[in-house]
């Protein structure tokens, strides 16, 4: 399989983010995806301005899926990552997040860590941050809420600039109140 990421358009690509979005379930993603609040959304340059980009994830030449880089402006990104439910389970989430930590440390000098948040139920996305060197900083109980209001734990990832150029994981130190 051939992955690239090609930068989004906003003036060529917000009809197809539209359908990109509403077209799919999104299970570990908070908020309704509705057409009108994408494209405003899109039109006031929330995916792609000084403070994020955006990227379609491209397999095959086939979108299918989408990198949101988010706080670009700040030293320590998040991002937001959608891959399309017939796309999943075949490498391409490790490889966004491979590509998306490269890009990030090598565009972006000033920054210093990249954080991802993840529900404590979504497996996959947990064991993406683990192969792709991040280490677990944070849990935070019933702090996802769901459409249907049911509550969720709320995992916190990270990764530091030095751990990616030694290609070690520094674990935090979870024993520091005794």
């Amino acid at each position: 399989m051939h992955i690239e990421f090609s930068r989004f358009s906003p003036g060529d690509d917000t009809g197809a983010l539209v359908a990109f979005l509403t077209g799919e379930t999104w299970p570990f993603h908070a908020g309704v995806q509705e057409e009108a609040a994408i494209r405003r959304r899109a039109a006031d340059g929330l995916y792609d301005d000084d403070d994020s980009r955006t990227f379609w994830l491209l397999a095959d030449g086939e979108r299918a899926g989408l990198v949101r880089l988010q706080d670009l402006t700040e030293d320590t990104p998040m991002f937001d990552l959608r891959v399309r439910a017939s796309w999943r389970g075949r490498g391409l989430g490790k490889a966004a997040v491979d590509w998306l930590t490269g890009y990030l440390f090598t565009e972006f000098p000033e920054v210093m860590r990249i954080e991802g948040t993840t529900r404590q139920d979504n497996r996959a996305m947990r064991a993406i941050f683990l192969k792709c060197g991040y280490a677990k900083e944070s849990h935070y109980r019933d702090a996802w809420p769901s459409p249907e209001g049911v509550l969720y734990d709320s995992v916190g990832y990270a990764i530091l600039r030095r751990d990616w150029v030694s290609g070690t994981v520094t674990l935090p130190d979870w024993d520091d109140e005794a």
